[in-house]
């Protein structure tokens, strides 16, 4: 998976669980996390790729685990962010702090599924970092459900590394 960052942003290590089929058995698992209040899938994959890591030698370092955000008004309309259970349990597992306090997004987008692929890049930066300090230097771990693009996670790695000094990893439940 580290491919899909070649050339946009500096990452240290990248993994994902699960290959994405559209029509498929992981599609219809997403969708049950994401649009239908199925938010224990979210820890379930946490603590399977979770223990996984742990015993990965590249992922014995890592300081912070940070999820990609939603926005407050998406947040209120699905009660929960869908990767938060799987960072949560993969900071668990690794013994190191999750943090969703960290990245925030500052404005709300239309859902990238319904865009094109080359729609979803050329955007401006819809995420802020919150409390630099606290990740200056550190080794972080940015997770996020699926990687199609890379244009959500390029987007966050851009604001994370801005003026930061920090090294970043990425971790996904499925690649597209």
């Amino acid at each position: 998976m580290k491919s899909v960052f070649y050339g946009r942003f500096p990452v240290e290590n990248a993994t994902s669980l699960i290959r994405f089929q559209k029509k498929g058995i992981t599609q219809q698992i997403l969708h049950n996390l994401k649009y239908r209040g199925r938010e224990e899938i979210s820890g379930f994959f946490g603590k399977w790729l979770g223990a996984e890591l742990s015993e990965e030698k590249e992922y014995q370092h890592i300081d912070l685990v940070i999820p990609v955000p939603l926005h407050k008004k998406k947040l209120k309309k699905r009660g929960y962010n869908q990767v938060s259970g799987f960072g949560a349990q993969i900071a668990r597992k690794l013994g190191v702090p999750f943090r969703e306090d960290i990245l925030v997004k500052i404005s709300k987008t239309k859902s990238q599924v319904f865009k094109k692929r080359l729609m979803r890049f050329g955007t401006e930066s819809v995420f802020e970092v919150q409390n630099n300090q606290s990740i200056k230097g550190k080794h972080l771990l940015l997770v996020d459900d699926i990687v199609t693009t890379g244009a959500t996670l390029e987007n966050c790695a851009q604001k994370l590394m801005e003026n930061n000094s920090v090294k970043l990893s990425v971790a996904t439940i499925a690649i597209a």
